[in-house]
């Protein structure tokens, strides 16, 4: 600078904060950063479905907003992953919209990973199970009207 200040600013980067979802309750409401969990969720999802990629899985759901096990214990053979948009290896940030899971026969399963917030692992018995956690806001106040509150798909990982 010629005018001899000091710029508290340069060559300081300065980032944008995180875009918050506001989740009302009556006269109460929160601000959760959604896309922070789902970018950490996706990225733990992305590690564990690479790992299972060729084995045989089952995969089954429970929806907690009158859909109850509309998905139990299907069977995935080989399991092959297909992601939309379609992931570049160079991009470190990248965060697909839908998952696909594959399986022998046609069998398909499609993962929407909008409103995915955690990826839980469980071992029992020498199976791994992996949950996904799914959130739509509150059961009053949904920020998607169309889904339930609360959902959570299960993948089961047998014994080699």
């Amino acid at each position: 600078m010629a005018t001899g200040q000091m710029d508290l600013f340069g060559g300081v980067k300065l980032a944008e904060p995180e875009p918050t979802t506001t989740v009302k309750l009556g006269r109460k409401a929160v601000q959760i950063p959604l896309r922070k969990k789902r970018r950490e969720a996706v990225n733990r999802l992305m590690e564990i479905l690479e790992k299972l990629e060729g084995k045989d899985i089952c995969i089954g759901s429970y929806d907690a907003g009158g859909r109850h096990f509309w998905l139990d214990n299907l069977k995935l053979q080989r399991l092959q992953l297909e992601w939309h948009p379609i992931r570049l290896k160079s991009d470190q940030n990248y965060i697909p919209g839908v998952i696909v899971l594959w399986g022998s026969k046609s069998a398909a399963v499609r993962i929407f990973t909008d409103y995915l917030v955690a990826v839980r692992e469980q071992e029992y018995q020498g199976y791994w199970h992996y949950l996904l956690d799914f959130h739509n806001g509150f059961w009053q106040s949904p920020i998607d009207n169309f889904r339930s509150h609360y959902a959570c798909l299960h993948i089961t990982r047998f014994k080699d």
